[in-house]
């Protein structure tokens, strides 16, 4: 069946079952492997992208839910985007598996709650796992990213 969604800010058509999900069409039909497998059941938050601006688990949401929306991968952040600039200045990857999935997360956060709290983070957050640990330095990031001249900015769409 042929789906047409947009992504990154692209109307783009694949064939694929409706049920089919969106991990698999980013990155085994459209190439944009920057959106990770972790768990599979929409548990640790590696396959995170936003959805309308809001942080969903590709794993697990079909194609046919994101018809009617804008839908941004960590490709989608153009250049490099002050998350990702505060991400290195607090040296948070270790491993670097999950930090697609928790720099959506708090692409999403900041463009919702300029000046989130750590309450605000860890509630945003919460769904992320880091299997480094690297949990101080991400909030550390997200307070610094949210400090800096145009701290957030609209994703593709």
């Amino acid at each position: 069946m042929a789906i047409t969604l947009r992504i990154n800010g692209k109307a783009v058509t694949i064939a694929a079952a409706p049920d089919t999900p969106l991990l698999w069409v980013l990155r085994d039909e459209l190439g944009l492997t920057g959106t990770k497998y972790g768990c599979g059941v929409a548990q640790c938050g590696a396959c995170t992208v936003l959805a309308g601006g809001a942080p969903i688990r590709s794993c697990m949401t079909p194609v046919e839910a994101l018809q009617d929306q804008d839908v941004s991968t960590i490709e989608g952040l153009g250049g490099i985007h002050p998350v990702q600039q505060a991400w290195v200045r607090h040296d948070v990857p270790q491993c670097g598996y999950c930090q697609s999935g928790q720099i959506m997360s708090a692409v999403a956060l900041l463009d919702a709650t300029p000046r989130p709290d750590d309450a605000a983070i860890d509630a945003a957050m919460s769904g992320n796992i880091c299997r480094c640990g690297s949990y101080q330095r991400i909030r550390a990031a997200i307070k610094d990213a949210a400090s800096a001249p145009a701290a957030t900015s609209e994703t593709a769409a």
